[in-house]
This record gives structure tokens, C-alpha cells and sequence, in this order.
């Protein structure tokens, strides 16, 4: 068995105490800098030291925990680790896109918490809209358009589209018989009609700061 999917599963046979004991040594390393002591476990938690001990073992077998021989204050998680409350739909910011006439894509180092708003089987990202083209969809500036990574759209569907390699824009996407025309939402802008062109995503939802 690959030691990637033994981890995996391993990581789901914890019981609700590890993950106490993970979550607590979690919490105490970036509050003090260091780890828990034992003691200092089963006190917080109200439990003995020798049940502390117990659980220390069978995590470290598990491979959720690491510790250095011979050094106090040493239990650390382990990079495949991810406790309840740390939450698996942080989507990032991948950058600014353009609702009005194409602008280089930039990226940007930021993320949203979606969890339990938008969900796919595609990866998902965040793009930050600026320009008016897409207002009649209800996209406006500064809005915030989530998208699922894939490139098939149906007509219709708003997608964001790289022309040329290096532009990218946000528009209704439809194909007709020898071109495909990216559509705006706001009568000011025409279409833009191209022969081919690389969806990088197809939009799932809107998010807009009040």
C-alpha cells in the first residue's frame, strides 16, 4: 500500500480524544511557540496522564504526530493532518478578471471562505470583476465570481476565457457554426468572436461586498 493512502486512511480511524489531543497541541504550539507537556494535556482536558499517554502512542503510529527523541516539549502535527474545524472549501484569489474589454490576468495571493456555499467536482477559484460588461447578469465591479475549473461549457453558461494566451476576460459563451462569440451583458460592449479560445472556468456563483 502506498504510504499517501495508508495515511489517508488512518487518518479517519481517530477518535473523538485524539482529535482533542491533536487540536489542543495544535493550538498551544502557535499560542506559546512549543508544545504541551503531557501533564499539561491531561490537564486541560481533565483526563490522566497515563490516558494521555496512551492516545500520544497511538497517534504517533498512526503518523499524526512527530516527536524528537530525547527533547521535552517536541509533539508536533504532521503535514497530513487536517482536524474538523480547519476548513477544506478555503478557495483562493487567483487574481483580478476583466468584465469589460480584456485585461491581463494577475495573480494574487489571497483566499475567501466558502464552506458550505459552493460546492463541485471541479477545483474551485475566486475571481475579483472589474468593469461593467457583465451588469445585466447582476455582475458588477468589484464583485467576486466564483468558478469550477473546467473547459467544456454549454452555451449560455459564463465563462472566463483566455484569448490570445495572456487576456482574460469574463463572458456568456456560445458557439455558433465557424466561431464562438463571447458575449457581454450590457448593450455598450460587442461581442467578441473568435475561432478558438481557452475556458479556464465556467462561473457557479457571485459574491458582492454591501
Amino acid at each position: 500500500m502506498a504510504k499517501g493512502k495508508r495515511v489517508t486512511e488512518e487518518a479517519s480511524c481517530l477518535t473523538p480524544r485524539q482529535v482533542e489531543i491533536l487540536t489542543l497541541i495544535r493550538d498551544l504550539r502557535k499560542l506559546h511557540g512549543y508544545s504541551p507537556t503531557l501533564q499539561e494535556i491531561a490537564d486541560e482536558l481533565g483526563i490522566s496522564k497515563i490516558t494521555v499517554f496512551e492516545h500520544v502512542e497511538a497517534l504517533l503510529k498512526k503518523r499524526m504526530l512527530t516527536r524528537r527523541s530525547n527533547k521535552a516539549r517536541s509533539l508536533a502535527l504532521t503535514s497530513s493532518v487536517q482536524l474538523p474545524d480547519e476548513r477544506a472549501t478555503l478557495l483562493p484569489v487567483v487574481g483580478r478578471i476583466a468584465a469589460g474589454y480584456p485585461i491581463e490576468a494577475v495573480e494574487m495571493g489571497d483566499a475567501v471562505d466558502l464552506e458550505e456555499i459552493f460546492s463541485s467536482r471541479h477545483s474551485v477559484a475566486v475571481l475579483e470583476v472589474t468593469g461593467d460588461s457583465m451588469i445585466d447578469e447582476h455582475i458588477c465591479d468589484g464583485d467576486m465570481v466564483v468558478f469550477e475549473k473546467r473547459s467544456n461549457p454549454r452555451n449560455g453558461e459564463t465563462v472566463v476565457a483566455l484569448i490570445d494566451k495572456d487576456e482574460a476576460t469574463l463572458k456568456k459563451f456560445y458557439r455558433e457554426k465557424n466561431r464562438i462569440r463571447l458575449q457581454p451583458a450590457n448593450a455598450k460592449y460587442k461581442p467578441i468572436y473568435v475561432k478558438d479560445v481557452e475556458i479556464q472556468g465556467v462561473v457557479i456563483g457571485v459574491m458582492r461586498r454591501c
